[in-house]
């Protein structure tokens, strides 16, 4: 990180002048993020707000250069995400899920910011027949259905046609998987065949177009397609806000970005925006929980 010089530029007496400024070559202006997929479109969402009401750092600052703001977003995974602040090759990383003890003994200075709080629905299209019979599922046999052991929806219901399960994950490396792993599989794998979507918002477009698909969409994409998809309760428990919050609905996860060290001014009037009443909105137009 660059060192920010302070400079005097004059009198206190000089009212509406600050009495430190910061040189343009060495304020650092750009920002990046990198890492969930599911995390990635609310940050660019506030970053595009952020710019289209400031333009340049001086608008959010008078004290900071007359520099255009720089904010990129890339969603490479959660995984990816803390590798690329470990590497130093992203200033934040984005987690949709929670860091291990593991990854944060790598940072010199971990720094963690929970934006919202988030969980997977297991989702089937609205036509799915299986929706006549029942809209609770078991983990039992969520298990059966995503290890391959059930093999046709006739394998859950007896009621229902011979018709294959069509199983959508996220890639098996990714936030979203390791939280199902750890709240439905545990010990037992998911199946090899299982298609493996590159996003949530492409995991909930394959149940989308395929009404015999299961999948487990982030309640944020669950709540931007629920005119086409059906959440199931699972264990009895529906994926409502009050459920995720309360801990009752059991596969769920926070939503967060990290960082390693100290927050740079620029930084910090950022993530300052983040968790504004603007910040905030953004985060609830995208179908998550905020965190206030």
């Amino acid at each position: 990180m660059k060192k920010l010089v302070k400079i005097f530029c004059g009198s206190v007496l000089f009212l509406g002048v600050s009495a430190f400024a910061y040189t343009a070559e060495e304020f650092k202006g750009q920002i990046s993020f990198n890492g969930s997929s599911s995390l990635a479109p609310v940050i660019s969402k506030i970053s595009t707000n952020f710019v289209e009401k400031n333009g340049t750092w001086d608008k959010v600052n008078k004290d900071f250069p007359n520099e255009k703001i720089e904010i990129f977003v890339s969603s490479a995974g959660s995984g990816a995400g803390v590798k690329s602040v470990i590497e130093g090759v992203s200033d934040f990383g984005m987690v949709a899920r929670q860091v291990k003890d593991s990854e944060k003994a790598k940072f010199k200075n971990y720094k963690e910011f929970v934006v919202a709080s988030d969980a997977l629905t297991i989702s089937v299209n609205n036509e799915n027949p299986i929706l006549k019979y029942q809209k609770d599922i078991s983990s039992e046999t969520l298990k059966k259905i995503f290890s391959g052991e059930y093999k046709y929806w006739s394998d859950v219901d007896n009621r229902l046609e011979k018709k294959e399960i069509v199983v959508i994950t996220r890639d098996l490396g990714g936030g979203a998987h390791e939280v199902f792993q750890t709240s439905i599989m545990g010990d037992t794998d998911v199946k090899m065949d299982a298609i493996q979507a590159p996003s949530m918002g492409a995991l909930a477009t394959k149940i989308v177009e395929n009404k015999y698909a299961i999948g487990y969409a982030s309640f944020g994409v669950y709540n931007l397609n629920k005119d086409k998809i059906t959440a199931f309760t699972v264990d009895g428990v529906a994926p409502t806000e009050e459920n995720i919050l309360s801990g009752a609905y059991k596969i769920q996860r926070p939503l967060l970005f990290i960082k390693d060290g100290e927050l740079t001014p620029a930084q910090k009037s950022f993530v300052d925006y983040i968790f504004s009443e603007e910040g905030v909105k953004a985060v609830e137009d995208g179908g998550y929980i905020p965190v206030k």
